[in-house]
C-alpha cells in the first residue's frame, strides 16, 4: 500500500510542479519539437504514476488480483510490498482511480467523435461549395481553391490532409508564399498533430482542475504551430512564411494597437522575423534523453521493493 500512495503523490506532485517548471523554461520557442516531446513525456509520466497506483491498489485490495499482478513472483517479493495493510482504503483508492481511467478514455473516445464530425461537415460543406465536375477525381490534390472575398487559408485533417484556400488568399499570397503556407499545414500533417491535440483536449476536458493537463492543451495549441512554421521556413525561409501569416491575418486585427484575438500569431511574426539561435545538436539530444527517462521514475518506485527483495 505505500507503494501505491507514493506513486499517488509522486503522479499530484508532478502534475502541479510540472507546468511551473516548464513556464519558467526560455528554450521551448527555440526547439518546438522537442518540447512537444518533452510534454508527452511528462504527462506520460503522470498518467502512468496514477495507473500504478491503481494496480498496487487493486492488487492490495483484492487476492485475485493480487494473483495476477504477482502470479510469478517469489513469496519475498510479495511480502516485500505489504499489501495486506490498509485493505479497506486499497479498494477505495483503486476505484477511484479506476474510474478516472474510465473517465479518461470516454474523453478521449468523445474528442475523436466530435473531430470525426467536424471533419465531416467541413468536407460536405467544402463539396457544395466546390463541388466536382463530371469525373473530375482531386483525391490526391492537396490543394483546394475556393471563391471568397476573406484571404483565409486552412488545413482540413484526414486519410488525404487537404489545403483549402479562398480566392482573396491567393491574390494576397506572393511568390511563394501559398508554397510556404501549404509546406506548414502538411508540417501538421505529417506530424500528426492533431492526434496531440485531441488527446492534450481530451484531458483538459475531463480533469479541468488538473495544471499539467490543462498547462498541456495550451502548450500543444502553441508548439505545433511554431513547429510547423519551422518546417515552412527551412524550405521557404523566415521572412516569406512572415509575411504570408500578415497577409492572411491583417485584416483581423491581430497586429493592430489594440488587443489581438490571437495573440499568438504576432509572437508568431516575431519569432520569424527576429530569430534566437537553435540549441545546440548535443542540448537537443540531452533534453530527448533526458524526457525519454522520466516515465521510468515510476516504474523504479513500482519495482524497488521488489527488487530490493530479490537482492
Amino acid at each position: 500500500m505505500m507503494v501505491s500512495l507514493a506513486l499517488l503523490s509522486l503522479g499530484a506532485l508532478a502534475a502541479v510542479v510540472t507546468p511551473r517548471l516548464m513556464s519558467r523554461a526560455d528554450w521551448p520557442e527555440r526547439e518546438p519539437v522537442v518540447a512537444l516531446w518533452v510534454w508527452q513525456c511528462l504527462v506520460a509520466a503522470v498518467l502512468l504514476c496514477f495507473a500504478l497506483s491503481m494496480t498496487f491498489s487493486a492488487a492490495a485490495a483484492w487476492q485475485a488480483v493480487r494473483g495476477q499482478v504477482f502470479a510469478s513472483a517469489p513469496s519475498a517479493v510479495v511480502e516485500a510490498y505489504a499489501l495486506g495493510a490498509h485493505g479497506p482504503w486499497s479498494a477505495v483508492l483503486a476505484v477511484v482511480l479506476a474510474c478516472g481511467g474510465l473517465w479518461t478514455g470516454a474523453m478521449l473516445t468523445r474528442e475523436i467523435h466530435r473531430a470525426h464530425g467536424r471533419r465531416k461537415q467541413h468536407r460536405a460543406e467544402l463539396h457544395v461549395r466546390s463541388p466536382l465536375l463530371p469525373g473530375e477525381d482531386t483525391r490526391g490534390d492537396p490543394l483546394v481553391l475556393l471563391e471568397g472575398e476573406r484571404p483565409e487559408a486552412w488545413w482540413l485533417p484526414g486519410a488525404a490532409p487537404r489545403l483549402v484556400v479562398t480566392t482573396a488568399a491567393l491574390r494576397r499570397l506572393k511568390g511563394r508564399q501559398l508554397d510556404a503556407v501549404l509546406a506548414h499545414e502538411q508540417g501538421h500533417a505529417r506530424a500528426r498533430h492533431d492526434w496531440l491535440l485531441h488527446c492534450s483536449a481530451a484531458l483538459a476536458n475531463g480533469f479541468p482542475q488538473v495544471p499539467v493537463f490543462a498547462a498541456f492543451q495550451d502548450e500543444m495549441h502553441r508548439l505545433v504551430e511554431l513547429a510547423a512554421d519551422d518546417v515552412a521556413s527551412r524550405r521557404f525561409g523566415r521572412l516569406t512564411i512572415a509575411l504570408a501569416l500578415v497577409e492572411l491575418n491583417e485584416h483581423r486585427g491581430v497586429f493592430g494597437p489594440g488587443p489581438a484575438p490571437d495573440a499568438q500569431l504576432p509572437q508568431r511574426v516575431n519569432r520569424l522575423l527576429a530569430p534566437v539561435p537553435r540549441l545546440t545538436a548535443g542540448h537537443r539530444l540531452r533534453l530527448t534523453a533526458t524526457a525519454a527517462l522520466v516515465p521510468v521514475v515510476p516504474l523504479l518506485v513500482a519495482f524497488v521493493p521488489g527488487l530490493s527483495a530479490l537482492g
